[in-house]
């Protein structure tokens, strides 16, 4: 049975749509206006947002967040550019004059529409650099490195002792036929699903929550040490740096995938090799996804635009592969003193980290869609990027220009406020 391409879409809009309405800012309507007089500020907060990146120095240092100062009757303000130690100052259209249009209130109380935005934007770059690649770049030379670097791959993993690609392959298929039928929809149909899930899960453990709960606490001007404890451990930071990192592993990918093609296994089986040799055909893999009556094939990877030769690295891993770290390491409730109860806790949360990650390697190796050294590069893809995403915010200067053209101001996060006038006074 295959999935039908208007289901697929109709199931991220509705988890987009579902995100949305679940991290509303439930304390303003989409009629509220700022006053000028509240607004104007030169206070600093521990907490920035910049769209692409924020948070109090970020986990290394490296965002900077504290020397952003909003000033709302100035027509410009400052963004800090840096590579390294390079460090230099621009200043950018500031869009607060905008604030109370009808696009900036509807922002303010839908702030999860600016992430449906970012990655909406992000998704048809990355296609669109893919399909120009695959129109324009491929031709029979790069399906002769693609399948020569495949090749490669396999003699790799023999000389390593890991080239179980086939035996995993065939034991689901021989031995588990109804298990390798979940997997192949697995693979087809859960990685986009469940990277949105996840960032919705995440948004709202770590910026609507925390901000709701001081709201509360401020509304009834009663202190509330669990909300502030819950607002220092789950901050915006923790969600942005997840999303930038993911952003950025797509770029490298595409450089990667670009530079050096690959030939997924499925396309190493003796079916889809014209003049294959006999080592080749040996492999003998199957295209259980997209070529057989139990195939699972879905409108995000079954199209003329999509690069064939993109296998390494595994961004289907490398998104669970980060998915999964983040479950393993979420802050814990500081509330709880018992050592034996966090230790359980703890003990769930990893375990619980290692399921995905764990499901979607079995899926991206039995369904031959890349070698265990696809998913490999691609954990360390995530990880390299990790260290350096904070570079994505030199494209900050950038996003001001085009929010001023289009004459919108982006909401802030703000974890502790009370009212929107508040939130708004750093951007």
């Amino acid at each position: 049975m295959v999935v039908g391409p208007f289901v697929e879409v109709a199931v991220v809009l509705g988890l987009l749509s579902g995100g949305t309405l679940l991290n509303r800012d439930t304390s303003v309507g989409l009629s509220d206006m700022d006053e000028d007089n509240l607004l104007t500020s030169h206070t600093r907060t521990p907490y920035s947002d910049d769209g692409i990146e924020s948070g109090p120095a970020d986990d290394k240092g490296i965002m900077m967040g504290d020397d952003i100062v909003h000033i709302v009757h100035s027509d410009k303000r400052p963004r800090t550019l840096y590579f390294g130690p390079w460090r230099r100052t621009v200043w950018t259209p500031n869009t607060a004059r905008f604030r109370n249009r009808l696009l900036s209130r509807v922002l303010r109380k839908f702030p999860f529409l600016v992430e449906a935005w970012y990655w909406a934007l992000l998704y048809w770059v990355y296609q669109l650099a893919r399909a120009v690649s695959a129109v324009l770049l491929i031709d029979e030379s790069v399906v002769q490195a693609a399948r020569r670097h495949a090749l490669q791959l396999v003699r790799v993993e023999e000389a390593l002792a890991i080239f179980v690609e086939p035996a995993v392959q065939r034991f689901f298929l021989q031995r588990r036929p109804a298990v390798m039928r979940g997997i192949n929809r697995l693979y087809a149909f859960v990685h986009i699903p469940g990277t949105i899930l996840f960032l919705v899960f995440l948004y709202y453990i770590t910026t609507t929550r925390p901000q709701r709960q001081m709201q509360i606490q401020q509304a009834t001007l009663h202190p509330d040490v669990a909300a502030h404890r819950y607002r220092d451990r789950y901050r915006p930071d923790l969600y942005e740096r997840r999303r930038r990192t993911m952003a950025m592993c797509n770029l490298v990918a595409f450089v990667l995938f670009t530079a050096w093609p690959v030939m997924p296994p499925r396309l190493l089986g003796a079916d889809h090799l014209a003049h294959s040799s006999n080592d080749e055909a040996g492999y003998a893999f199957v295209d259980t996804v997209h070529a057989t009556a139990d195939g699972a094939q879905s409108v995000w990877t079954t199209n003329r635009f999509c690069n064939q030769y993109a296998a390494m690295p595994s961004l289907h891993f490398g998104y669970a592969f980060l998915i999964g770290l983040t479950v393993a390491t979420l802050p814990l409730d500081a509330g709880d003193t018992r050592r034996a109860a966090r230790a359980r806790r703890r003990l769930l949360a990893v375990l619980g980290g290692l399921v995905y990650p764990a499901l979607i390697w079995i899926a991206i190796i039995a369904t031959a869609n890349h070698f265990i050294l696809d998913a490999v590069v691609g954990g360390i893809v995530c990880l390299a990027v990790w260290q350096v995403s904070g570079l994505l915010r030199n494209l900050l200067p950038l996003e001001d220009y085009f929010l001023s053209a289009v004459r919108i101001h982006k909401p802030s996060k703000r974890p502790a406020t009370h009212s929107i006038r508040a939130a708004e006074r750093v951007d």
